[in-house]
């Protein structure tokens, strides 16, 4: 007999929650989104220098060669925890640890690049990453990022965690009108419609029972 689809392990599910995400909408909240499934058994996204370097080119920044990928992954790391505190406080109403507004304070006061004019498909961007950037700019960027998100009272507001609650990434909903409900249409919202499906679809536990029992009245 064959396996059934129901069996089969679902390993493209089990990918895609290590997938690197790089649609948060701002550099700092991509950071925060190295961690999937938070709070709840945590995935963790950049854990070695190959991660690193793709979420890198993902951001778009680049590194100068002879940096130690332990220590910057320590310090993106630290920082990392340092952003989902801050923003989930404009989610959630809770007063960010001091420590971690020190800690973003501290990273920003180290001058990075000059922003520089890029041309990409959608149109034109401002790159952090038209130079190699140090260890400690490319920490300036990312908390110069978040300290711009949080101190624009526009984007603060549109700050969500996503409904799903193996997910709940951060993001800036850029939708007007309605609020987006899901990080993503495509992931969250697609998987959490079919799972609704399902639930309608199958019969209940006590449906058997009740049939049977009204049979028997009769």
């Amino acid at each position: 007999m064959g396996v059934s689809t129901q069996d089969q392990p679902r390993r493209r599910t089990t990918e895609q929650l290590r997938d690197l995400r790089f649609d948060a909408g701002a550099l700092c909240l991509n950071l925060v989104a190295t961690v999937g499934r938070r709070p709840h058994l945590p995935v963790e996204r950049m854990g070695d220098a190959t991660r690193l370097e793709a979420w890198c080119r993902g951001v778009g920044v680049s590194l100068g060669q002879g940096y130690d990928p332990a220590g910057v992954l320590a310090s993106l790391h630290e920082l990392r925890t340092a952003a989902f505190d801050i923003a989930s406080s404009a989610v959630d109403g809770h007063a960010p640890a001091p420590q971690a507004i020190a800690l973003v304070n501290r990273l920003a006061r180290v001058h990075p690049p000059a922003p520089q004019l890029e041309m990409v498909s959608d149109g034109p961007r401002s790159s952090p990453a038209s130079e190699v950037l140090t260890p400690q700019q490319l920490l300036s960027v990312i908390a110069r990022d978040l300290i711009d998100l949080m101190s624009d009272d526009k984007r603060r507001s549109r700050l969500r965690a996503c409904a799903s609650e193996v997910c709940q990434m951060i993001y800036v909903d850029a939708a007007r009108g309605r609020p987006r409900k899901w990080c993503s249409m495509q992931r969250c919202g697609n998987q959490a419609k079919a799972a609704a499906h399902r639930r309608k679809s199958s019969p209940s536990p006590d449906s058997g029972h009740n049939s049977g029992s009204g049979s028997g009245s009769m």
